[in-house]
C-alpha cells in the first residue's frame, strides 16, 4: 500500500493502514478539565453561548490541539444543538446538561416538528468546522459528531436526563407507532445533519447513542438499531468515504448488535476487554477505545501500562486510542498531556 505523508494518522487507520502506533484523541477533550477553558467559561457562562458563537467555539475545540498535538481534533458542540431546528426547544444548563421546554409527549407534537436545515438553524457549524480544516490542516483530522435518535428522542421526550428513562419506556412500550414516527424523523434530521458537517469540513463522524445501552437487547433491536441503521445508510448514499463511528454508552452485552449498525468503526467502553471486543465484532470493523478515563487518575507508570495492554490488545491495523468515554472533569491536566506524550511515543508495542 502506497503510504501519503499528507493523509492525516487517523484517517489512515480508518482505512486499515498498518501502522506503528495507532491515532490518539479523547472524547469531551476540550472542556472542563483545562485551565483555559475554564477561563473563557467565566466570559461566557453560557454553553449555548461557547458553542454557537464560532470564534469561541473555534477557540475551545482549538485547546487541547495547541496543548497536547492529538491526532483527532473534534469540534466542540453538544448533540442537542440541532434539536431546535426540528422544532424542539432547548437550553443546556450549567453542571445539569439539556433542558427541553416543552417535552414531547403527544402525537400533535410530533406532527408538528419540521425537518432539519442546518444552513438555516446551524449556520455557525460551517464557520467552526471550515476554520478547524484550515487551522489543523493535515496534521490532524477534524471530527463532527451528532446524537443518535433513541438518544436525542429520550431527551425530547424526558426534557432532562433521566436515570430510569420512564417517560420513554413509558412511550416506547404503550404508544410505540408514536415512537417510531417521532425516531424516523429524528433519524432523517441527523442523517441531513452529518452531511452538512462532512460538506463543511468534518473528516469523521461520531454518532452518540448515549442512552442507549438501557435498553434490553430486544428493545435495542427494536427502538435503537434500525435508526442507527437508517441514518448511515443515507449518509453512505452520498459520502460513502467518510469513516462514520458509533458509540453506545454501556454497551458490553450489545457489541454484536451494534456490528450491524453500519458504523465503520465502534467504540468499545472499558467494560469489556479490548481483545474480547475484537473477537466479538470481527476482523471488518474498526475499533476506539477503550481506557477507563479513571485511569488518568493513576500513576503515569500505570496509566502507561493501561495504554500500552489496550493497544497490544486492539492490534496494528484499524484502531483508534481512546477513553471509553468521555475524560472526567477533575482528571489532573498533566495526567492528560501524559496520556498524549505516551501514546504518541508508542512504535511497535504491538
Amino acid at each position: 500500500m502506497v503510504v501519503s505523508s499528507t493523509v492525516p494518522h487517523l484517517l489512515r487507520a480508518t482505512r486499515g493502514e498498518a501502522l506503528e502506533r495507532p491515532p490518539v484523541w479523547m472524547m469531551r477533550q476540550a472542556g472542563r478539565y483545562m485551565k483555559a477553558y475554564r477561563q473563557l467559561r467565566e466570559k461566557y457562562p453560557s454553553f449555548r453561548q461557547r458553542s454557537e458563537i464560532p470564534e469561541v467555539a473555534i477557540e475551545i475545540s482549538l485547546q487541547p490541539w495547541k496543548a497536547f498535538q492529538p491526532d483527532g481534533v473534534i469540534m466542540f458542540s453538544d448533540i442537542v444543538t440541532p434539536l431546535p431546528g426540528l422544532g424542539i426547544e432547548m437550553d443546556i444548563a450549567e453542571g445539569k446538561g439539556p433542558v427541553i421546554t416543552s417535552p414531547i409527549r403527544t402525537q400533535a407534537q410530533v406532527d408538528q416538528l419540521y425537518p432539519l436545515e442546518p444552513e438555516e438553524s446551524l449556520p455557525f457549524i460551517k464557520t467552526i468546522l471550515q476554520t478547524l480544516r484550515q487551522e489543523v490542516g493535515d496534521k490532524s483530522t477534524v471530527l463532527g459528531f451528532v446524537g443518535a435518535p433513541w438518544t436525542l428522542a429520550a431527551y425530547s421526550i424526558e426534557g432532562k436526563g433521566s436515570k430510569t428513562y420512564s417517560t420513554i419506556k413509558s412511550m416506547a412500550f404503550s404508544e410505540p407507532s408514536m415512537l417510531h414516527q417521532f425516531l424516523g424523523k429524528i433519524a432523517d434530521s441527523i442523517a441531513t445533519y452529518i452531511c452538512y458537517q462532512i460538506d463543511c469540513g468534518a473528516q469523521v463522524v461520531q454518532m452518540f447513542d448515549s442512552w442507549a445501552g438501557q435498553l434490553s437487547p430486544q428493545d435495542y433491536e427494536t427502538f435503537a438499531l434500525p435508526y442507527q441503521q437508517r441514518v448511515f445508510k443515507k449518509v453512505k448514499e452520498t459520502h460513502p468515504d467518510t469513516p462514520l463511528i458509533l458509540l453506545v454508552t454501556g454497551s458490553g452485552g450489545l457489541l454484536e448488535k451494534m456490528a450491524k449498525s453500519g458504523a465503520d468503526i465502534i467504540t468499545v467502553d472499558w467494560s469489556v476487554d479490548m481483545a474480547d471486543a475484537r473477537r466479538r465484532l470481527g476482523a471488518n470493523l474498526g475499533v476506539q477505545g477503550n481506557l477507563d478515563p479513571g485511569v488518568l487518575y493513576g500513576s503515569k507508570e500505570f496509566i502507561r501500562d493501561r495504554i500500552i495492554d489496550t493497544v497490544r490488545k486492539a492490534g496494528k491495523q484499524g484502531h483508534i486510542l481512546n477513553l471509553g468515554h468521555g475524560v472526567l472533569p477533575d482528571t489532573p491536566e498533566e495526567n492528560v498531556a501524559y496520556f498524549f506524550e505516551t501514546a504518541k511515543s508508542l512504535s511497535g508495542v504491538h
